[in-house]
């Protein structure tokens, strides 16, 4: 069921199954949560800021968080953002609403990775919009494919319209670069470099979705898409939903100020003025004090731990049964199951043996290639790691009994 607040009305997303170790779910471990160092926070924020910090907040993000993303990213990502180039947003998810909704128009063609996050797909599709996958590989999107398939979009697009519609003139690339969702991949440094000069060249915008950019375990994060390309090719999005807390709805975004000015002249902007008004001053209060560096170190010593252990509980098993590439980073591992395996037929297996994934179609807005069918992907950062050691148990069992 969901997170149920008092008189049994939901109050979270989470559903949580009686007996399941549910594997679907993208969500950070609630006792990871740094509670008492944001009630400190927030506490700060009123104290210093009194009224205003529950007012109308500017429409580009209150001050305190501007500066402090700049210096921010300036020291992890090697180039630091001016603040016109900063936006304070709700977190990725409204970030790319409103980059839809200020970019481009109905029956335009975004071009996204297959496969892809798929909720970024359903919030596309809302505009509408034409989407148009993009192969991928082991090492992420192949970015050697996109001239071919902007030839084929220019001739009219012919089997390029994910939508059923008609294609229209392509505006966006949506992509997950680092740690990718669902596959964990990150794209090696000359795809990022051909790609922001293919995106240059061709004048569309990346949207380059970084929420997993600071969760790297084994190696320092590679430098963003934005970090690389000349302004106003790509718009970086930001989240504080993976590195704190999703509850805060905070996170930001990085552009050319000229695509930030439109951004802050938008309806919605000069209505509400900025978005998550208190929450960003929490995180600005959080950071400054320490406490966000401390936690996201916290959070990849944790994560890193629970990637282990549950890929080396897949891994013993007695006969080849799955196949992975161990992540970098992030939050999931995208698994290929024994050849001849549905993923979708398993899943009601797995289930009733009390452990839960989603599968590899989910993730596709196009057309589903065949070995999709046989990708599931795992999410390792809700559960402890012995309950992600019981799960991969379940998951060879369910897998032992399906060989026969």
């Amino acid at each position: 069921m969901y997170g149920l607040a008092s008189g049994a009305l939901p109050l979270g997303q989470f559903v949580a199954r009686d007996g399941i170790i549910d594997l679907a779910w993208g969500h950070p471990d609630p006792a990871l949560l740094p509670i008492g160092g944001l009630q400190r926070a927030a506490n700060a924020v009123l104290a210093r800021y009194g009224a205003d910090a529950l007012g109308y907040g500017y429409p580009t993000g209150p001050g305190p968080l501007i500066a402090w993303l700049c210096d921010h990213l300036g020291a992890i990502d090697g180039r630091k953002p001016d603040p016109e180039a900063v936006l304070a947003t709700a977190g990725n998810s409204q970030a790319l609403d409103q980059v839809a909704t200020i970019l481009t128009k109905p029956g335009d063609s975004v071009l996204v990775e297959a496969p892809t996050y798929h909720l970024a797909v359903r919030i596309l599709r809302d505009h509408p919009l034409n989407l148009v996958p993009i192969p991928s590989d082991e090492d992420g999107m192949r970015v050697e494919a996109l001239p071919g398939i902007m030839r084929a979009l220019r001739r009219g697009g012919a089997g390029l319209q994910a939508n059923g519609g008609r294609s229209g003139r392509p505006r966006l690339l949506y992509c997950v670069p680092t740690f990718n969702n669902p596959t964990g991949a990150s794209l090696p440094p000359e795809r990022r470099r051909q790609l922001v000069e293919f995106a240059a060249e061709a004048g569309i915008v990346i949207v380059e979705d970084d929420a997993y950019g600071e969760l790297a375990y084994d190696a320092p994060r590679p430098p963003s898409l934005w970090s690389l390309a000349p302004p106003g090719v790509v718009v970086r999005l930001g989240s504080f939903s993976k590195s704190l807390a999703p509850g805060l709805r905070a996170g930001f975004l990085t552009a050319d100020a000229a695509i930030v000015e439109r951004f802050r002249d938008s309806g919605q902007l000069d209505s509400g003025g900025g978005v998550s008004h208190f929450s960003s001053l929490v995180v600005a209060e959080f950071a400054r004090s320490g406490d966000y560096s401390a936690n996201v170190a916290r959070l990849r010593a944790a994560y890193r731990e629970r990637r282990d252990a549950l890929l080396d509980a897949l891994g013993e098993s007695s006969r080849p049964a799955l196949d992975w590439r161990r992540p970098g980073g992030g939050y999931f591992a995208w698994v290929a199951l024994p050849a001849g395996t549905d993923a979708r037929v398993l899943l009601r297996k797995a289930e009733a043996a009390g452990v839960g994934f989603m599968t590899g179609p989910s993730f596709y807005a196009g057309p589903i290639p065949s070995a999709a069918t046989g990708r599931i992907r795992l999410a390792f950062t809700r559960y402890g790691p012995e309950a992600l050691i019981e799960a991969g148990r379940r998951l060879l069992a369910v897998l032992d009994l399906a060989a026969g």
